[in-house]
Protein backbone atom coordinates (compact mmCIF):
# COMPACT_ATOMS: atom_id res chain seq x y z
CA UNK A 1 0.00 0.00 0.00
CA UNK A 2 1.74 3.34 -0.92
CA UNK A 3 1.72 6.40 1.70
CA UNK A 4 -1.28 9.01 1.38
CA UNK A 5 -0.17 12.65 0.35
CA UNK A 6 -2.40 15.52 0.66
CA UNK A 7 -3.90 17.11 -2.40
CA UNK A 8 -2.23 20.43 -1.19
CA UNK A 9 0.81 19.10 -0.94
CA UNK A 10 0.57 17.30 -4.80
CA UNK A 11 -0.66 20.37 -6.18
CA UNK A 12 1.84 22.66 -4.38
CA UNK A 13 4.53 20.79 -5.69
CA UNK A 14 3.45 19.98 -8.83
CA UNK A 15 2.79 24.01 -9.70
CA UNK A 16 6.86 24.45 -8.02
CA UNK A 17 7.92 21.72 -10.27
CA UNK A 18 6.37 23.40 -13.33
CA UNK A 19 7.29 27.05 -12.53
CA UNK A 20 10.79 26.29 -12.38
CA UNK A 21 11.07 23.25 -14.82
CA UNK A 22 12.75 20.98 -11.86
CA UNK A 23 12.04 17.66 -13.74
CA UNK A 24 11.61 17.36 -17.25
CA UNK A 25 11.40 14.61 -19.42
CA UNK A 26 14.73 12.52 -20.04
CA UNK A 27 16.09 13.81 -16.43
CA UNK A 28 18.19 11.51 -14.36
CA UNK A 29 17.71 12.38 -10.59
CA UNK A 30 19.49 11.83 -7.56
CA UNK A 31 17.72 11.94 -4.42
CA UNK A 32 19.49 12.79 -1.15
CA UNK A 33 17.56 10.21 1.65
CA UNK A 34 18.91 11.28 4.71
CA UNK A 35 15.83 8.99 6.21
CA UNK A 36 14.38 11.91 8.42
CA UNK A 37 10.48 13.23 7.55
CA UNK A 38 11.60 15.81 4.76
CA UNK A 39 13.86 12.99 2.32
CA UNK A 40 11.09 10.56 3.16
CA UNK A 41 8.10 12.94 2.04
CA UNK A 42 10.80 13.30 -1.09
CA UNK A 43 10.99 10.07 -2.04
CA UNK A 44 7.34 9.63 -1.87
CA UNK A 45 6.89 12.43 -4.03
CA UNK A 46 9.31 11.65 -6.40
CA UNK A 47 8.24 7.93 -6.75
CA UNK A 48 4.70 9.21 -7.51
CA UNK A 49 5.42 11.54 -10.37
CA UNK A 50 7.37 8.60 -11.78
CA UNK A 51 4.50 6.74 -11.62
CA UNK A 52 1.88 9.61 -12.77
CA UNK A 53 3.93 12.29 -14.88
CA UNK A 54 2.99 12.82 -18.05
CA UNK A 55 6.75 12.58 -18.82
CA UNK A 56 9.49 10.01 -18.13
CA UNK A 57 12.33 10.70 -15.90
CA UNK A 58 15.13 8.16 -14.05
CA UNK A 59 14.87 8.25 -9.77
CA UNK A 60 17.49 6.96 -7.42
CA UNK A 61 17.91 7.18 -3.69
CA UNK A 62 20.59 7.73 -2.28
CA UNK A 63 21.62 7.79 1.91
CA UNK A 64 24.92 9.14 3.02
CA UNK A 65 26.45 7.14 5.63
CA UNK A 66 29.29 8.95 7.48
CA UNK A 67 31.12 6.55 9.08
CA UNK A 68 30.13 5.48 12.39
CA UNK A 69 27.33 3.33 11.68
CA UNK A 70 23.14 4.01 11.69
CA UNK A 71 20.10 2.86 11.47
CA UNK A 72 19.26 2.13 7.62
CA UNK A 73 17.45 -0.63 7.26
CA UNK A 74 13.96 1.18 7.46
CA UNK A 75 15.28 3.79 4.61
CA UNK A 76 15.97 0.62 2.15
CA UNK A 77 12.84 -1.02 3.44
CA UNK A 78 10.65 2.28 2.15
CA UNK A 79 12.11 2.72 -0.74
CA UNK A 80 10.98 -0.68 -1.70
CA UNK A 81 7.81 -0.30 -0.37
CA UNK A 82 7.45 2.89 -3.08
CA UNK A 83 9.04 1.07 -5.77
CA UNK A 84 12.67 3.63 -5.58
CA UNK A 85 16.18 2.76 -6.32
CA UNK A 86 18.56 2.89 -3.51
CA UNK A 87 22.14 2.81 -2.45
CA UNK A 88 23.72 2.86 0.90
CA UNK A 89 26.96 4.76 0.01
CA UNK A 90 29.52 4.29 3.49
CA UNK A 91 31.83 7.41 3.81
CA UNK A 92 34.42 8.95 6.41
CA UNK A 93 33.09 11.87 7.07
CA UNK A 94 32.59 11.51 11.26
CA UNK A 95 36.48 10.42 11.01
CA UNK A 96 37.29 13.87 9.26
CA UNK A 97 35.08 15.76 11.24
CA UNK A 98 36.65 14.34 14.52
CA UNK A 99 40.29 14.77 13.02
CA UNK A 100 39.69 18.49 12.20
CA UNK A 101 37.46 19.14 15.29
CA UNK A 102 38.29 22.57 16.88
CA UNK A 103 37.98 23.23 20.46
CA UNK A 104 34.36 25.76 20.77
CA UNK A 105 33.21 25.11 16.94
CA UNK A 106 30.69 23.57 15.53
CA UNK A 107 31.00 21.70 13.12
CA UNK A 108 27.70 21.40 10.84
CA UNK A 109 28.46 23.87 7.93
CA UNK A 110 31.87 21.42 7.35
CA UNK A 111 30.38 18.24 7.41
CA UNK A 112 27.55 19.50 5.20
CA UNK A 113 29.90 20.43 2.92
CA UNK A 114 31.64 17.13 3.03
CA UNK A 115 27.71 15.22 2.53
CA UNK A 116 27.08 17.57 -0.54
CA UNK A 117 30.81 16.74 -1.73
CA UNK A 118 30.01 12.86 -1.42
CA UNK A 119 26.17 13.15 -3.22
CA UNK A 120 27.94 15.47 -5.85
CA UNK A 121 30.51 12.99 -6.57
CA UNK A 122 27.61 10.27 -6.38
CA UNK A 123 25.46 11.88 -9.06
CA UNK A 124 28.18 12.18 -11.42
CA UNK A 125 29.85 9.28 -11.21
CA UNK A 126 25.83 7.75 -12.10
CA UNK A 127 25.77 10.17 -14.62
CA UNK A 128 22.83 11.81 -13.19
CA UNK A 129 21.98 15.29 -14.55
CA UNK A 130 19.79 16.54 -11.50
CA UNK A 131 20.47 16.08 -6.94
CA UNK A 132 16.87 16.60 -5.65
CA UNK A 133 17.65 17.97 -1.87
CA UNK A 134 14.38 18.21 0.69
CA UNK A 135 14.47 21.81 2.27
CA UNK A 136 11.44 23.24 2.79
CA UNK A 137 9.68 26.55 3.31
CA UNK A 138 10.93 26.51 7.08
CA UNK A 139 14.55 25.97 5.86
CA UNK A 140 14.50 28.77 3.61
CA UNK A 141 13.37 31.14 6.08
CA UNK A 142 15.73 30.32 8.93
CA UNK A 143 18.47 30.15 6.05
CA UNK A 144 17.09 33.89 5.24
CA UNK A 145 17.84 35.38 8.64
CA UNK A 146 20.12 33.26 9.96
CA UNK A 147 22.32 34.99 7.21
CA UNK A 148 20.47 38.41 8.03
CA UNK A 149 21.36 38.18 11.54
CA UNK A 150 24.79 36.72 11.67
CA UNK A 151 26.72 37.01 8.85
CA UNK A 152 25.15 40.37 7.23
CA UNK A 153 23.91 39.05 3.85
CA UNK A 154 20.76 38.33 2.29
CA UNK A 155 20.88 34.91 1.15
CA UNK A 156 18.30 31.74 1.39
CA UNK A 157 17.46 28.89 -1.00
CA UNK A 158 16.90 28.55 -4.35
CA UNK A 159 14.23 26.28 -6.17
CA UNK A 160 16.84 25.86 -9.00
CA UNK A 161 20.83 26.42 -9.39
CA UNK A 162 23.66 24.86 -11.13
CA UNK A 163 26.94 23.51 -9.01
CA UNK A 164 30.29 24.04 -10.39
CA UNK A 165 30.80 21.00 -11.49
CA UNK A 166 27.69 21.40 -14.10
CA UNK A 167 25.02 19.60 -11.87
CA UNK A 168 21.86 21.03 -11.09
CA UNK A 169 20.51 21.04 -7.66
CA UNK A 170 16.54 20.96 -6.94
CA UNK A 171 14.44 21.82 -3.94
CA UNK A 172 10.71 20.35 -5.00
CA UNK A 173 9.83 20.80 -1.40
CA UNK A 174 10.88 24.58 -1.34
CA UNK A 175 7.39 26.14 -0.76
CA UNK A 176 5.89 23.30 1.45
CA UNK A 177 6.01 24.02 5.19
CA UNK A 178 7.43 21.77 7.61
CA UNK A 179 4.17 21.36 9.69
CA UNK A 180 2.58 19.77 6.38
CA UNK A 181 5.70 17.38 6.37
CA UNK A 182 5.10 16.41 10.51
CA UNK A 183 1.31 15.55 9.33
CA UNK A 184 2.28 13.60 6.25
CA UNK A 185 4.45 11.50 8.81
CA UNK A 186 1.65 10.88 11.10
CA UNK A 187 -1.08 10.52 8.93
CA UNK A 188 0.93 7.66 6.98
CA UNK A 189 2.61 6.22 10.60
CA UNK A 190 5.73 6.20 8.94
CA UNK A 191 8.74 5.44 11.08
CA UNK A 192 11.85 7.65 11.13
CA UNK A 193 15.04 7.11 13.36
CA UNK A 194 15.20 9.52 16.27
CA UNK A 195 18.43 10.95 15.43
CA UNK A 196 18.11 10.49 11.45
CA UNK A 197 21.82 9.56 11.77
CA UNK A 198 23.06 13.08 11.93
CA UNK A 199 26.30 13.98 13.44
CA UNK A 200 25.42 16.35 15.55
CA UNK A 201 23.32 14.12 17.39
CA UNK A 202 26.46 12.25 18.51
CA UNK A 203 27.29 15.36 20.40
CA UNK A 204 26.39 17.11 23.76
CA UNK A 205 23.90 19.40 24.21
CA UNK A 206 26.05 21.83 25.40
CA UNK A 207 28.14 21.49 22.25
CA UNK A 208 25.19 21.66 19.42
CA UNK A 209 24.41 24.92 17.24
CA UNK A 210 22.04 27.64 18.65
CA UNK A 211 21.82 29.48 16.22
CA UNK A 212 19.02 27.83 14.46
CA UNK A 213 17.26 26.79 17.28
CA UNK A 214 16.98 30.50 18.38
CA UNK A 215 15.84 31.56 14.74
CA UNK A 216 13.12 28.71 14.74
CA UNK A 217 11.85 29.92 17.81
CA UNK A 218 12.06 34.02 16.76
CA UNK A 219 10.35 32.77 13.36
CA UNK A 220 7.24 31.23 15.70
CA UNK A 221 6.99 33.98 17.36
CA UNK A 222 5.99 35.96 14.77
CA UNK A 223 4.40 33.71 12.98
CA UNK A 224 1.86 33.90 16.45
CA UNK A 225 1.57 37.28 16.21
CA UNK A 226 1.32 37.61 12.60
CA UNK A 227 -0.38 33.93 11.20
CA UNK A 228 -0.21 35.11 7.16
CA UNK A 229 3.80 35.88 7.76
CA UNK A 230 5.92 32.67 6.34
CA UNK A 231 2.65 33.53 3.65
CA UNK A 232 3.94 36.90 3.00
CA UNK A 233 7.42 35.57 3.05
CA UNK A 234 7.09 33.49 0.48
CA UNK A 235 5.85 36.04 -1.82
CA UNK A 236 8.50 38.27 -0.78
CA UNK A 237 10.68 35.24 -1.88
CA UNK A 238 9.62 35.70 -4.92
CA UNK A 239 9.56 39.49 -5.48
CA UNK A 240 12.51 41.10 -5.06
CA UNK A 241 14.05 44.83 -5.70
CA UNK A 242 17.77 44.55 -5.50
CA UNK A 243 17.83 48.22 -6.61
CA UNK A 244 16.12 49.43 -3.04
CA UNK A 245 19.56 48.21 -0.99
CA UNK A 246 23.12 49.70 -1.16
CA UNK A 247 24.96 47.21 -3.03
CA UNK A 248 26.34 49.09 -6.16
CA UNK A 249 25.58 46.24 -8.64
CA UNK A 250 21.96 47.08 -8.15
CA UNK A 251 21.47 50.85 -7.86
CA UNK A 252 19.57 52.59 -10.79
CA UNK A 253 22.45 55.16 -11.58
CA UNK A 254 25.50 53.41 -11.14
CA UNK A 255 28.51 55.17 -9.98
CA UNK A 256 32.14 54.47 -10.49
Amino acid sequence: MQPQISKKILSLVGKTNAQYSLIKEGDKVLLGLSGGKDSILLATLLAYMKRHAPFGFEIKAITIDYGRGGEYEYIAKYCEQIGMPYELYRTDIYKILEEHKREGTVYCSFCSRMRRGALYSKALEGSFNKLALAHHLDDAAESFFMNLTYNGVLRSMPPIYTAENGLEVIRPLIFVRERQIIDFITYNKIYIAPDCNCPINWLADDKRPKARQSTKQFLSNIESNNPEFFKSLKNAFSHLHANSFCDKRYLDNKTN
